[in-house]
């Protein structure tokens, strides 16, 4: 299997980790973030519902992969990882509630002499229970852990050149799914049948290149429920005057290029048409002020001031870093654009900007994802950054 980078570029990523393991301390650390296990190695299956690790000894050249038996295979198959460093457990231990994974992971430890190390583990993450530490903390008695959460996290935020191009690929698939998406909304169409037609261009993707399930769902909040930022779709169909959000990303290499926007199905309510130019007018604003050495923080404070004008606050943050993931979440959760947040801008770091205001019984989202560059910023789509409109017209399918 050809891997989606070239094994200098993973070494580079492994050099950074150390790198931040050395500044914290920590001389083994313990893996579990399925995008982190892919950042490191390339390793890609859908096989994080059990437990699985990747081990960054801090003084050795290649990490350590450990995971279920029936997904070794998949280990040396998809990364740059020598076979005998590729450990798997038997599969007594999968869902078992006498063994436990983390009980021979800390067997294999101690084997190869790293048991009485300072062990970094993802403590803050999906992938990696309480019971998983308790067990690791009985196998491993002489070990001192530490929290090595986010630690890959912050190595990933500046991305590589082939990182970009993997991005630009994704935003190519997010606008065809949005175009497709979109086109599907008209009165007496389910929901559900408008989120299988993104589904299916999300992953057929386009003649040059398909694309990956997203780590995300499609979003669609309909009518009252745009007040409602994570919802999914029913099987209601759409009705006129409803306004609807679409929010999706296209995925490429586990690369995603978030995209949302909000339709209006025929002509939209007095407020909606009203909170489109202040919503579209604060993203201009926060895209022409995004620029290496300004903040987090100072992108928010642009937003807060251009609808503060018009009478609007908002309370969540206004975006976050971006780029490889699994579910159940594209964010990096590294870099937030919030108040506070005094993270420094640097060339190719990625956001989604996603300035959305969201009432007791209404709510609009209009979202672009953007690459910092050199002196300034670029967007990642080319779809129309605008309220949509679809009025009695629009019944063929196509856009108004």
């Amino acid at each position: 299997m050809v891997l989606p980078f070239d094994i200098l570029e993973y070494n580079q990523r492994l050099k950074g980790t150390k790198q931040r393991m050395a500044d914290k301390g920590i001389e083994v650390l313990l893996i579990t973030d399925p995008a982190n296990m892919n950042y490191l190695s390339g390793y890609d299956a859908w096989s994080f519902y059990v437990h699985q690790m990747m081990v960054i000894i801090i003084d050795e050249p290649q990490p350590l992969w450990i995971g279920r038996f029936q997904d070794a295979n998949g280990a040396r198959a998809t990364t740059w990882i020598y076979d005998e460093n590729v450990i798997a457990y038997p599969d007594y231990y999968v869902h078992s509630t006498t063994h436990h994974p983390m009980d021979f992971i800390a067997e294999i430890l101690t084997q190869i002499g790293e048991g009485k190390r300072n062990i970094g583990v993802e403590m803050d993450h999906y992938y990696f229970t309480g019971k998983a530490l308790e067990q690791l903390k009985k196998g491993l008695p002489d070990a001192k852990f530490h929290d090595g959460s986010l630690l890959v996290n912050q190595v990933r935020m500046i991305k590589s050149d082939q990182e970009i191009e993997y991005m630009r690929r994704a935003a190519k698939i997010a606008e065809l799914a949005m175009t497709r998406g979109v086109e599907s909304i008209r009165p007496g169409v389910r929901e559900c049948d408008t989120a299988a037609d993104i589904y299916y261009n999300l992953v057929k993707g386009t003649p040059e290149f398909g694309g990956e399930y997203p780590a995300i769902v499609p979003l669609l909040p309909t009518g009252e429920n745009t007040s409602i930022p994570h919802l999914t779709w029913t099987d209601r169909p759409f009705v006129e005057g409803n306004a609807v959000i679409v929010e999706l990303a296209g995925c490429y290499k586990r690369y995603h290029v978030p995209l949302a926007r909000t339709v209006s199905i025929g002509q939209p309510s007095e407020k909606l048409q009203y909170l489109a130019p202040v919503v579209l007018e604060g993203i201009q604003n926060v895209l022409l002020a995004a620029k290496p050495g300004v903040t987090c923080g100072d992108l928010e404070e642009v937003w807060r001031k251009s609808i503060k004008k018009h009478g609007f606050e908002k309370e969540a943050r206004l975006g976050y870093s971006v780029g490889l993931n699994y579910p159940p979440d594209w964010g990096e959760h590294t870099a937030s654009i919030r108040k506070g947040d005094m993270t420094v801008l640097q060339p190719n770091m990625t956001f989604h900007l996603i300035p959305a205001l969201w009432f007791n019984t209404d709510g609009i989202e209009i979202s672009e994802t953007f690459r910092v560059t050199e002196t300034g910023c670029e967007q990642f789509t080319n779809y129309p950054q605008e309220l949509i409109i679809r009025d009695h017209l629009d019944l063929s399918g196509q856009i108004s």
